[in-house]
């Protein structure tokens, strides 16, 4: 067993000698209803491209499909368009409800999974359940439109669209026979009792880049797509692209073909530039139209068309493969015995890949849920385009955006180009990437593609991307959200994941270093409005854990000094300084600036400890707490025991002594500033002198004794330890919520362990109760970091009550173990905590091997919620269910 043919795979492409990634899982879920297609008045995105629209409407920005696959431009695509017989519409993509729709925002309504995928796309294998009876479309919006916040979400599977199980399992996989000759193998499978009718429609179309006389395109000339001479074989020419074939087995299944244009007649009662529309084989195939394509048999878009009637247990199989002309193999050897030793061999291959990783699980069960993360973090990339420039001004051949545009969003980005293959949070939820999301994807990707997660942490800093005073891009509803500053954390993992110590790449250090400082500038000039030291931050990924909605004024005045970003702000502080003294070992001019943040970190370590006052410290209750600050008046603490007080756990680092006399420079700078500034000393374990390990000084914010304080709250099962991990707020609240009256309002903070119940904060996000990955990943980093300083000799209570006195090591351990138990198969009923009560999940055995990546959990019983595959940050639990 070998994880060799992978590995050489990625190196070739690392060195740019075969491009192995040029073509990837990298087509949307959903391009409709995103910002980057939205040219209303009102910046209304889902109501100005809905998902009617989808099918007729030809889109300017990308592209989407159904477990397609695109080149890393979006130029020509592939994906599966599928009918049952019985569906109104051509099932080509996912359908989902809008936020407007959804009681808890925006939610797809399918059920898909994605099975296995390498890192350079060789292997890819995804599976879509196909209900055999109408789509329950008009009942998933009626019935999630009924239900208000405190309701469950109405999900599919609460329909009767499986009843006695009369779906079939679409299991799509693809092959790379070399870099740009794709494989395709589509199985259906009827799991049903009785007979049961398909249509399968293997979809191969260009992204329209000519309708729009936008020049950047570089193709303004609409390409084409035609039948050739040779039966069953398709050819597509491209400006940008050499000559491509495309074929399937059955050369005598019918094509279809149209353009990829807007049906205007349709959607928008105005004449259509072509009678051949995206729509078309939507009418073709469900109304019977065969004027609906373009009998002369070319145009932008083409499909085969395979109609099957399946008994019960029966499988079809349809294979399809497109490549470059220029040296295509006859047709008799693009199929057959040729096309099943490369599908075989290329799964092997994966499955050797990942046998490989090191501290792969050895039990079978961890083994496959660490696989699954994989592959879904690996789907979940995409080809993202927006120009916000041109998205504001609008394109020569289009009516001009309508007035006041500028003010609806993203006006101040105009430099933003965004035209690369990124990881996403999500592919339907979140097809669009969010800065700290991606930051949190990389450290899984350190371990299977580490060339990948370098270039995409260091893209978010180049120059098109990272805003010219510092900022970086949050998320496409509105780039100029602030999320917490984690990029510099990421950076730092990932330099120490990808390699051992003296074999790391310093150079992506310095690179990501250098463009992090004006980062870090930004925060310190725009976060600290009374220059104190104690931070803002808006946003902060925290939707709505607080009291009120921070990325407002607030309604009674005054401002906040929040405890969790300035936290954030002395974890960002200590991991640039643990940056620079690693440089400073090679290039000593990276001194002078780790003094700098040594100096920076003691001065928000005592902001924030300060004995009443603004410090955020509070000593009666032994917790961290934001301060409201009046307009006039003493600051007020705002009591809630939430995630905000854990925080400033998070940031905790070492400086070896050892260090300190290789680095001269600044270590007379440090001892300068310990001796002449002990007023700022006072408060941080650097000073004290219990306990810690002989030749580590131990930078964090709270000292040992405020450390075993906040962590008896922790670590108390009536506050935040479930048994899936740490709650984002205490469970303490839900009999006494936090209640703060101001003039005539009332403000409130309840323990919610579901989803929120309140539209207030945004969307289906909530951060009052359920368990979130990210966090909870940092938490179990910075437990092992204190046990590294204070050994063995420092135990605590845990669970609080319990009287079982474990190290950290070992509560970090069991956290980490409560993690990934979401996901396992409970040894007696089968059922994984994250996928309910559904009895299938644990007895079909065509459901429960399957797994999903919610985007987090339930606070009790760790039922997964809000996005159903953000995979992304989620998949941090391959790095929990290590060996």
């Amino acid at each position: 067993m070998s994880d060799e043919a992978e590995r050489h795979r990625l190196h070739q492409n690392e060195r740019r000698e075969i491009y192995w990634k040029r073509w990837g899982p990298y087509l949307a879920d959903r391009q409709w209803g995103t910002v980057r297609e939205d040219y209303s008045a009102d910046g209304d995105a889902w109501r100005n491209f809905p998902h009617d629209h989808a099918a007729a409407r030809a889109y300017r920005w990308g592209e989407d499909g159904l477990l397609g696959l695109c080149d890393n431009e979006g130029r020509l695509c592939f994906a599966l368009a599928l009918w049952n017989g019985q569906d109104p519409i051509l099932k080509e993509r996912l359908f989902g409800l809008t936020g407007p729709e959804g009681n808890h925002g925006e939610d797809v309504k399918e059920l898909y999974f994605h099975l296995e995928n390498t890192p350079t796309h060789s292997w890819m294998q995804a599976l879509y359940k196909y209900p055999q009876s109408v789509f329950p479309y008009d009942q998933l919006v009626t019935e999630n439109r009924r239900r208000n916040r405190e309701q469950p979400e109405f999900e599919l599977t609460d329909t009767d669209a499986f009843a006695d199980n009369r779906y079939f399992d679409i299991f799509i996989r693809y092959a790379k026979a070399d870099a740009d000759d794709l494989l395709i193998e589509i199985e259906a499978i009827n799991r049903g009792p009785d007979p049961a009718p398909l249509h399968l429609l293997p979809t191969w179309w260009f992204r329209n880049t000519w309708s729009w006389g936008c020049a950047h395109e570089g193709c303004l000339a609409a390409p084409s797509i035609r039948a050739t001479e040779n039966p069953g074989f398709v050819a597509a020419q491209h400006e940008q692209l050499e000559d491509w074939l495309f074929a399937v087995e059955d050369d005598a299944l019918p094509w279809y073909f149209t353009n990829n244009e807007t049906n205007n007649q349709r959607l928008f009662n105005s004449p259509n530039t072509t009678p051949y529309t995206k729509d078309a084989f939507h009418r073709r195939v469900i109304h019977g139209e065969t004027d609906a394509v373009n009998p002369d048999q070319h145009g932008t878009k083409c499909a085969a068309h395979a109609s099957v009637t399946l008994e019960p247990g029966a499988s079809h199989v349809l294979r399809a493969r497109f490549r470059p002309a220029a040296g295509a193999p006859p047709r008799a050897e693009w199929f057959g015995e040729t096309f099943t030793a490369v599908f075989e061999k290329r799964r092997q291959e994966a499955a050797d890949f990942y046998a490989a990783l090191p501290d792969r699980p050895t039990d079978p069960a961890a083994a496959t849920v660490v696989e699954r993360a994989y592959a879904g973090l690996l789907w979940s990339k995409q080809f993202y385009h927006y120009i916000v420039a041109d998205w504001l001004k609008g394109d020569p051949h289009q009516p001009p955006p309508p007035p006041g545009r500028h003010a609806i969003r993203n006006s101040e980005w105009r430099h933003l180009y965004n035209r690369r293959v990124i990881s996403m949070p999500d592919k339907w939820e979140y097809p669009w990437y969010a800065a700290w999301d991606l930051a949190f994807h990389m450290i899984p990707f350190a371990r299977i593609d580490p060339e990948f997660a370098k270039v995409q942490l260091n893209l978010f800093l180049r120059e098109w991307y990272m805003h010219p005073n510092g900022q970086l891009p949050a998320y496409e509803w509105n780039f100029s959200d602030v999320n917490p500053p984690v990029h510099a954390w990421a950076c730092w993992r990932v330099y120490k994941l990808t390699g051992p110590r003296g074999q790391r790449d310093t150079l992506f250090l310095a690179r990501t270093f250098q463009k992090l400082l004006l980062n870090f500038t930004w925060w310190v000039n725009r976060k600290d409005p009374n220059g104190n030291n104690l931070f803002g931050g808006g946003f902060l990924g925290l939707d709505n854990i607080g009291v009120f909605d921070r990325s407002k004024p607030l309604p009674i005045g005054g401002s906040l000094a929040q405890a969790d970003g300035t936290a954030w702000m002395a974890f960002y502080c200590s991991t640039m300084l643990a940056m620079a003294l690693e440089l400073a070992e090679t290039k000593p001019e990276y001194e002078d600036i780790a003094s700098k943040f040594f100096e920076h970190f003691v001065s928000i370590a005592d902001a924030m400890n300060e004995l009443g006052g603004t410090g955020l410290w509070h000593e009666e209750d032994g917790f961290y707490y934001d301060q409201y600050l009046p307009p006039d008046g003493p600051p007020e603490p705002l009591r809630v025991r939430s995630m905000v007080g854990i925080i400033p756990l998070f940031a905790v680092e070492f400086i070896d002594h050892n260090r300190l006399d290789q680095l001269p420079g600044f270590a007379q700078r440090t001892r300068w500033f310990l001796e002449n500034r002990k007023d700022l000393a006072a408060q941080i374990s650097y000073f004290t002198p219990d306990g810690g390990k002989e030749g580590l000084h131990l930078l964090a914010i709270p000292s040992r004794e405020r450390l075993t304080r906040v962590l008896r709250y922790v670590f108390d099962e009536n506050e935040f330890l479930s048994p899936y991990g740490l709650r984002s707020l205490s469970k303490a609240h839900y009999d006494d919520p936090f209640i703060m009256h101001t003039g005539d309002e009332t403000h409130c903070v309840s323990y919610e362990p579901g989803e929120s119940s309140s539209f207030m904060f945004g969307g289906n996000s909530n951060w009052r109760g359920p368990v979130w990955f990210p966090l909870n990943y940092i938490f179990i980093e910075a437990l092992e970091r204190y046990h590294h300083f204070y050994g063995d000799n420092f135990t605590i209570e845990y669970p609080t009550g319990s009287g079982n006195a474990l190290t950290l090591a070992q509560i970090a351990e069991d956290l980490a173990q409560r993690l990934g138990k979401l996901f396992l198969p409970d040894p007696e009923t089968g059922r994984r905590p994250s996928l309910g009560n559904d009895d299938r999940y644990a007895n079909d055995p065509h459901w429960r091997d399957l797994v999903l990546f919610h985007e987090y959990f339930h606070g009790d019983t760790g039922q997964g919620l809000g996005a159903s595959h953000q995979t992304g940050w989620t998949a941090l639990v391959t790095r929990l269910l290590e060996s």
